[in-house]
């Protein structure tokens, strides 16, 4: 087994509420106590306010800390297809999202943690400066004390630190990479991962050299602050399990976000 002594506390985190009117989608609930961190979707690609209001009453229970999920309008492609809008529209769509979203968190007694944008809309805030920017900028107007989270090294992540946010290194523990340090695209064979124990495996090399190899067997530097996995998807949830279990044994702390940055 890895050795990742070292590393003190990490936070794990979900992608989660993505429930809406009559459809459902993931398992939610049965994961949470497994969580510090979740991001609540915020009715644009997913969820809607009945949804998130729930979700954010047992998160706050379940003493999971909140984060806002917000992604392009897109409920028939679950926010997977990238959308032209200008940057001032990408901006006013995230601050809606974000502001509504800490609403309904309020209204259960809890507090925002963190932003974290969903599916195309975080792709394209990777590696295009000037929708990082606007992210960036929906974060700063909603509130400059909340966290970003972002992939190390993107646009989003650099852009956010320069200027003054606290920022969050993410890790998806349950899906492939690229050399260029992103996610390998849903639609090539192997991009979620199948095997709860390479989960762990790949998590705790994150954790100890702070890299994983890519598809083409490349080192990627991750030195994620959060780990993350997709609940709708029940090997993770194997993984996700298991992965408690050995940071447990190996002494790693789970905290939320707010805790360790």
């Amino acid at each position: 087994m890895t050795e990742v002594s070292s590393r003190q506390a990490i936070d794990i985190s979900c992608d989660t509420g993505e429930d809406f009117g009559v459809y459902r989608i993931g398992i939610d609930d049965s994961i949470y106590r497994y969580l510090s961190s979740a991001h609540i979707a915020c009715g644009f690609h997913a969820s809607d306010p009945d949804n998130m209001r729930a979700v954010a009453s047992c998160l706050h229970r379940s003493k999971v800390r909140i984060g806002a999920h917000p992604g392009y309008p897109d409920l028939v492609g679950f926010g997977r297809r990238k959308m032209t809008m200008s940057p001032t529209a990408i901006t006013n769509l995230v601050l809606y999202q974000v502001g509504a979203c800490r609403a309904l968190v309020e209204a259960e007694g809890a507090q925002l943690q963190h932003v974290k944008v969903h599916g195309a809309l975080y792709n394209a805030g990777e590696g295009d400066e000037t929708i990082a920017q606007a992210i960036v900028e929906a974060v700063r107007l909603a509130d400059d004390s909340l966290i970003l989270v972002a992939t190390p090294g993107s646009a989003m992540y650099q852009l956010g630190r320069e200027q003054g946010l606290r920022v969050a290194s993410e890790y998806f523990f349950d899906r492939a990479y690229n050399s260029d340090g992103t996610l390998v695209s849903r639609s090539e064979p192997g991009a979620v991962l199948a095997d709860p124990e390479e989960m762990v495996f790949r998590a705790l090399s994150a954790l100890e050299a702070g890299s994983i190899k890519s598809v083409d067997g490349k080192q990627v530097d991750v030195a994620p602050d959060t780990l993350c996995l997709h609940g709708d998807n029940p090997t993770s949830v194997a993984g996700l399990k298991m992965l408690r279990a050995t940071l447990n044994d190996e002494g790693i702390a789970v905290k939320p976000l707010s805790e360790i940055l």
